[in-house]
């Protein structure tokens, strides 16, 4: 038979106060005006009996439910952006707070479900999420619900949580020319003439601006661009066989993310060219996989940990209406060097 659940009221019983005391002393209140005895007898008897505060009882008091709201697409069931909701978990349980988990799919009419799911229990307020940065359209929320986007962006929410892909962008070219690349370097994922008036996300176009104005400032300029708009491993592997094909002079690959650099990888081992010392590469995401390539792949990887935990400090604090850009760490593994 289930045991019944302790109340406020058995505490105080126990502890041989009101329960009004009780709930002075168990909420922490400065002023309760009663003895240290007093205080050690009800912390006491909430131990001995197992007590746990009614979290929905105190939401109606409080009109705080100490919970948080997740939507997203996929985070939850997708390896590649795990760190996303991990970092969000870290920093909701250090604020005392709990998660509420909801997977969408990417399906509107799911998501109005999970938001009304969430919004009928009460939470705090709502994070959404994506897997890929791309721009939500999310429906008006009650007034007092908090909502931060974190990996993407809203026109009715502006409050976002993104990496900064400009700096990241800049970064990569910035590795390529410090191991002294100044010809034949590649871009492979994007080509503005191939491209020309079609529009991906905001932060790809970030990502894709700082490496224009990086190449600008050091002077340097593509060998080739070759545009593929599904960055998976088969296009990477095509497009670099294609280049090495028509341009055996390429001694640099800049990868627009590491799906297209593990085919990359593929393409030059059947030219017979080795990683790094016949041709470099450089990525961005820092995908599991790129620690496991043979050289390990050099990535300017995306801070989904971080990004996480400040978008539940946000949600919790005071949040600025604007975009929150974090930095894009560089993990060195072997892929670049100089060239022969």
């Amino acid at each position: 038979m289930p045991r019944k659940r302790v109340t406020l009221a058995d505490v105080a019983r126990r502890a041989g106060l009101s329960t009004t005391a009780a709930s002075m002393i168990l909420n922490g209140r400065p002023d309760t005006r009663l003895s240290k005895e007093a205080h050690e007898r009800v912390h006491t008897a909430a131990a001995e009996l197992g007590y746990r505060p009614n979290v929905a009882a105190r939401g109606l008091r409080t009109d705080t439910t100490h919970t948080i709201g997740f939507v997203s697409d996929s985070v939850a069931t997708t390896r590649f952006a795990g760190g996303l909701i991990q970092g969000a978990l870290d920093a909701a349980r250090q604020a005392g707070h709990v998660v509420l988990v909801a997977e969408t799919g990417g399906d509107p009419k799911r998501e109005s479900e999970a938001i009304a799911a969430l919004l009928d229990r009460q939470v705090d307020g709502i994070i959404f999420a994506t897997v890929r940065a791309r721009e939500l359209v999310v429906p008006e929320l009650p007034d007092g619900t908090a909502a931060i986007m974190l990996n993407a962006t809203s026109t009715r929410h502006p409050t976002a949580v993104l990496p900064d892909e400009d700096l990241g962008g800049r970064t990569a070219v910035g590795l390529l020319a410090e191991a002294g690349h100044a010809q034949g370097i590649a871009l492979v994922g994007q080509s503005d003439d191939a491209e020309h008036g079609l529009f991906r996300s905001s932060t790809v176009a970030r990502r894709v601006a700082g490496i224009r104005v990086a190449m600008a400032e050091h002077r340097l300029a593509f060998t080739a661009e070759a545009s593929t708009w599904e960055w998976e491993p088969h296009n990477g592997y095509t497009i670099t066989d294609a280049l090495l094909r028509r341009d055996p002079g390429v001694r640099a690959l800049l990868c627009l993310n590491d799906r297209l650099a593990f085919g990359a990888y593929q393409a030059l081992a059947e030219h017979g060219l080795r990683v790094p010392q016949d041709v470099s590469v450089v990525s961005f995401d820092d995908d599991e996989i790129a620690a496991y390539l043979r050289p390990g792949l050099t990535t300017i990887a995306l801070p989904h940990l971080a990004m996480g935990r400040r978008a539940v400090e946000l949600l919790l604090g005071s949040a600025p209406r604007s975009e929150v850009l974090l930095p894009m760490p560089v993990v060195t593994r072997g892929s670049i060097a100089a060239p022969r």
